[in-house]
């Protein structure tokens, strides 16, 4: 899915590997509020290696004898990577166990164990911060310097990465033949499919704000979104204060994440991303009657505390923070043509 997608800053300045080994990709959630210490939901901080979010959660629930419903998570982690997020396990009326016993294994690490009040749910944290080693980099410094420092100063596309779309697209043909089939399915796999369909759709649209040249523009009628933020509010008349605040960061176009709501075909008729939403009508129409819920997604991605260091063995270290949704890879394709080091990455979704 990776090439499909126009990007804004040129050609890729070189070539580099991912992911040679777990340790190449750190991923850290940032939860953004403290634990309270009380409550029904225990929070677990947890350290895994090659170990993907589902297994994980699997893990847990039967240590816990929890059934997967009332264990919330923020995100899908990637698998090939040494990630660390939190978990809330529902235990009213249970017996904590010895949350140690999850270390068995070698693969997962209890860093901190807490109480709080509610559930945690999808895309409740504030970022994630990522350190990533690129190797076997094939690529001038001085081009690959001025390139991240023009990607840290204007941001990127924020399309959705490759990992929703699964190896080789085929979690969005599997989504798209469900949608027509309508064959029972499990909690889990509905997830994926809907995430799959609806980035399917949000990226369709970025495409073509990218090949317009106003990706990063708000224009007559856009919604815009606040920067590190859900807020949002519909722009009908561009100022000189909008424009300002879209070149300085505040505020990004916003884009929908289809459902039901006020985004239809005939609200957005005329607009740019009319053309992208004909050919994506079927998909639309199935969502909204699937019963999700209209939500909005910034055009642009700008990465928070982005600095790096060029080592002496052709390896790059990136560090820095994407809100959460965003993904790293959006990233590295605007500046290096990468592969993946270890084939056997699993489930992938940093972003989230």
């Amino acid at each position: 899915m990776r090439e499909s997608w126009p990007r804004v800053w040129g050609e890729p300045c070189g070539s580099a590997s991912i992911r040679c080994c777990p340790e190449d990709f750190q991923v850290s959630e940032q939860l953004g509020f403290e634990v309270s210490g009380e409550g029904e939901h225990c929070f677990l901080h947890l350290q895994k290696r090659q170990l993907n979010t589902l297994d994980l959660l699997q893990r847990v629930s039967t240590l816990s004898s929890v059934p997967l419903k009332d264990i919330g998570y923020c995100g899908l982690k990637d698998r090939n990577a040494v990630t660390r997020q939190w978990l809330s396990v529902g235990m009213a009326g249970r017996q904590e166990p010895d949350w140690r016993m999850l270390e068995r294994e070698g693969d997962v690490q209890v860093l901190a164990v807490g109480r709080h009040a509610r559930k945690l749910r999808r895309g409740v944290h504030r970022a994630n911060h990522f350190t990533l080693v690129l190797r076997e980099l094939n690529a001038e410094p001085a081009a690959v310097e001025q390139r991240l420092q023009a990607l840290r100063a204007a941001g990127v596309p924020n399309y959705f990465g490759e990992q929703r779309f699964g190896r080789n697209g085929s979690t969005l043909e599997q989504a798209q033949r469900w949608m027509r089939g309508g064959r029972r399915i499990s909690r889990t796999k509905r997830s994926l499919y809907f995430s799959a369909l609806r980035a399917y759709v949000f990226n369709r649209m970025l495409a073509l704000r990218v090949e317009q040249g106003d990706w990063n523009q708000v224009l007559p009628g856009d919604v815009c979104v606040l920067q590190g933020t859900r807020s949002h509010f519909r722009c009908a008349e561009v100022t000189d204060d909008i424009r300002t605040r879209a070149a300085g960061g505040d505020i990004h176009p916003g884009l929908p994440l289809w459902g039901r709501g006020q985004a239809d075909f005939d609200a957005m008729s005329g607009t740019p991303e009319a053309a992208s939403l004909a050919e994506c009508r079927e998909i639309c129409a199935f969502l909204e009657a699937s019963g999700l819920e209209l939500a909005w997604r910034p055009t642009r991605l700008l990465a928070d505390d982005f600095c790096w260091q060029f080592c002496d063995d052709d390896t790059l270290q990136l560090d820095f923070s994407l809100g959460a949704g965003s993904y790293a890879t959006a990233l590295l394709s605007e500046f290096v043509q990468y592969k993946e080091g270890y084939t056997h990455s699993g489930i992938s979704s940093e972003q989230d």
